[in-house]
């Protein structure tokens, strides 16, 4: 019995699709001859210095200080990509500015589908992470998360990795001992969290996790409220001591200032299952996701400015922070 795929791209749509279009611009500009995809894989993989320069020239990678070099060696463990170089993820994701379509749409169980603009993207992340700074959060310091995919948490992320902090986030419906043995870690200056979250359609207070976390955690010194499923404030206000996102939202701030950091320092913290003891924390760095989320999303996924791209995740697994990289390709 013979096999036949079930679909196949029409030739428009390969003609059009990102990974052609690199293909032909290699085959241009670097006097390369590539005539389909495994000839290209099989260069990427032989020629790794030369196929990573050409991804940071093609994509326009903005680097403050350019590299020395690609690799230190090709020893592993311990190998460093570009040293020298200086990046910031949030700088690149705005690189792609465009209010000719938006850069976010949402829909929750407590909210009907809305956008946001570029533009309002762009002040928003401004005017937090201007509040951040003002509670001397600085680069280096970690920046946790207990919240649901929402637009307010892709603007804490952004916020923070601006300023070269280091991201990490658990989804609210874990428990507080999960998130405590996890965030714990790494020793968190400055938390995002929702004061509940809906569980077919049924409101779940979760205050009493979120106040756990702070307390079992000492190094939390400010904590940024989102009433997310009472938007009166009524079941947030029992958390003496929280700030409100709405007020974050009001801080003034003309621009987005970015703090650059080495590629190889890091941009958030995930963490393994936990199945065999407490969850190990894994680091990844701001340079080798942005240049990993953009080659990926875009020649492996053909998501190119204005698509609309969607994944189901919690922010508890690394799915989100994924699909955080399609604002990289806009």
């Amino acid at each position: 019995m013979s096999e036949q795929a079930l679909w196949s791209p029409s030739s428009e749509f390969v003609e059009d699709a990102n990974i052609t279009r690199f293909i032909n611009w290699l085959n241009q500009e670097k006097n390369l001859q590539f005539n389909d995809y495994e000839s290209l894989w099989e260069w990427s993989t032989e020629h790794i210095e030369e196929f990573w320069k050409t991804i940071v020239e093609y994509f326009d990678i903005q680097f403050h200080h350019p590299y020395k070099k690609v690799l230190s060696s090709h020893k592993m463990p311990g190998v460093k990509w570009f040293e020298g170089a200086t990046i910031n993820y949030t700088e690149q994701v705005f690189k792609n500015y465009n209010d000719n379509y938006p850069a976010l749409i949402s829909e929750t169980e407590t909210h009907p589908m809305s956008e946001m603009s570029w533009s309002e993207l762009y002040k928003q992340v401004a005017s937090v992470s201007r509040f951040m700074r003002n509670k001397n959060v600085k680069k280096g310091d970690r920046v946790v998360a207990f919240m649901p995919n929402t637009p307010e948490t892709v603007v804490a992320f952004l916020a923070t990795a601006s300023i070269g902090a280091v991201w990490s986030s658990c989804s609210p419906e874990f428990g507080a001992e999960s998130v405590i043995e996890r965030f714990k870690q790494i020793k968190p200056k400055l938390m995002f969290a929702v004061e509940g979250c809906l569980y077919i359609g049924k409101k779940i207070d979760r205050t009493d996790v979120v106040l756990e976390i702070k307390n079992e955690i000492p190094e939390i010194e400010t904590l940024i409220l989102i009433d997310y499923i009472d938007p009166s404030g009524e079941i947030g206000n029992k958390i003496k001591g929280k700030i409100s996102f709405k007020e974050v939202l009001k801080t003034k701030a003309d621009k987005i200032e970015y703090d650059y950091v080495e590629f190889n320092d890091p941009l958030w913290v995930l963490y393994s299952s936990g199945t065999t003891g407490k969850p190990k924390a894994i680091t990844h760095s701001q340079g080798g996701i942005v240049l990993e989320h953009t080659k990926y999303l875009s020649l492996h996924s053909n998501v190119k400015p204005g698509s609309r791209f969607f994944w189901y995740s919690t922010t508890g697994w690394m799915m989100w922070n994924f699909v955080m990289g399609s604002l990289l390709v806009g």
